[in-house]
């Protein structure tokens, strides 16, 4: 699955950049003055690696639970007809 090929550090760089750079000035200082990833304290930086490895493991449960739900149902071609 596609979401074990994902680390969760790397979600949350890349959550902290989009934010970086989708967040409104502020007092003149254009958003892409803010902090880089590097410069983020290593405790809010746990914090969202934190959420993206929950995040992560929401959206497998997800897809999982959509799997379960397909297995029951043949491929198109599949079914069989008649008693």
């Amino acid at each position: 699955m596609w979401i074990h090929e994902v680390a969760p550090e790397r979600l949350a760089e890349l959550f902290h950049h989009y934010q970086q750079a989708l967040a409104p000035e502020v007092s003149g200082k254009g958003s892409e003055n803010g902090a880089g990833w590097r410069e983020v304290p290593q405790q809010e930086r746990s914090r969202l690696v934190a959420a993206a490895r929950l995040a992560l493991l929401e959206l497998e449960a997800m897809t999982s639970e959509r799997a379960k739900v397909r297995q029951y149902f043949a491929q198109p071609g599949e079914a069989e007809w008649g008693c």
